[in-house]
């Protein structure tokens, strides 16, 4: 039986679009199990807490469970490296950060691209790190520090939540500006550097905020300055790294990234809800108090921020002859 050429042609169209209609339909359906959003840093760390806070949010926007899975080693690169082998179905996501974009240029052997081999989702926020002492400390203020260091070369440990990470990056940029030297100590998480800091075992810590800010509240830290080109605007109180090492600039960054080839649907769906919840005034209330600031955008937008952050924690590694320990 000859077939009409219209019909012919209706048929062949209707055939070549299944395949769209395929995926727009598993991406409205998206998710039909729980997601996996992968963790760099240990449990407590600013890591994991915006993970959990983004995690809960989509949980009940889209009516199943984002279980955060904490994955630490390797300044974040162990995670990382999950999530790039993982499937592109969306079903494990990566809570990346600034770390993710130092680890690109500190470990040179890794089995992976970070803006090549994971797709941008969503950024999430930006927020300071704060230079922290023990109380007992003898300097009170940055000047302060950067003479008592340049008397004493090499006499101060400075803590970090491990090679590589955002806490040891912002403690380089100081040490590389200021000329000065500190010896850098890694550990395996935030909250670990924090416990020896304030038993007097390491002297500084360019700490994230989100576990450190209590400490300081309490009086069992002393904040010297916020990292971030500005004050804080939580924090009027506590000065800019800027404001004695002109230029100085480093700022902690969160979003969601998933493996290369994730359907764009889903990417675009997460996207979506992401950004309807950075722009929920709880949320946004949420995320300044653990010292950030909501970071919407879109996924080109955050992939953008990606490869400057790169580029830019690249430059300051080779100079400073970063190498993992």
């Amino acid at each position: 039986m000859t077939i009409p050429r219209r019909r012919f042609l209706h048929l062949a169209a209707g055939a070549a679009a299944l395949p769209t209609v395929s995926r727009v339909a598993w991406a409205q359906a998206y998710p039909t199990k729980p997601v996996r959003i992968v963790g760099g840093f240990t449990a407590g760390s600013a890591n994991d807490i915006v993970a959990r806070l983004i995690g809960q949010w989509l949980s009940e926007r889209l009516g199943q469970r984002f279980i955060v899975e904490p994955r630490p080693g390797a300044g974040g690169s162990v995670a990382a490296e999950t999530v790039v082998r993982a499937a592109p179905d969306g079903y494990t996501l990566l809570l990346a950060d600034t770390s993710s974009a130092i680890n690109t240029t500190v470990y040179e052997n890794l089995n992976y691209n970070f803006v090549r081999d994971l797709a941008a989702i969503a950024s999430i926020m930006r927020e300071p790190n704060i230079m922290v002492v023990h109380p007992s400390f003898p300097a009170k203020t940055v000047p302060e520090f950067i003479a008592y260091a340049k008397a004493n070369p090499g006499k101060i440990n400075m803590a970090s939540a491990g090679t590589g990470s955002a806490s040891h990056m912002f403690g380089e940029l100081l040490r590389v500006m200021a000329n000065i030297n500190m010896v850098h100590v890694p550990y395996r998480g935030q909250p670990a550097a924090l416990t020896d800091l304030m038993a007097g075992q390491v002297q500084v810590d360019f700490a994230s905020f989100p576990p450190s800010i209590e400490y300081v509240k309490a009086a069992k830290l002393r904040a010297l300055a916020v990292t971030t080109g500005t004050r804080w605007q939580g924090l009027r109180d506590i000065p800019a790294l800027s404001e004695f090492v002109p230029g100085y600039d480093a700022t902690l960054w969160q979003g969601v990234v998933a493996p290369k080839s994730t359907p764009a649907e889903i990417i675009e769906k997460l996207n979506g809800e992401i950004n309807a919840a950075l722009a929920d005034p709880k949320m946004q209330a949420r995320i300044l108090e653990l010292g950030g600031t909501v970071l919407p955008g879109s996924p080109g937008e955050f992939r953008k921020l990606l490869v400057e952050e790169t580029e830019k924690w690249g430059k300051v590694i080779r100079a400073a002859n970063i190498k993992p320990e």
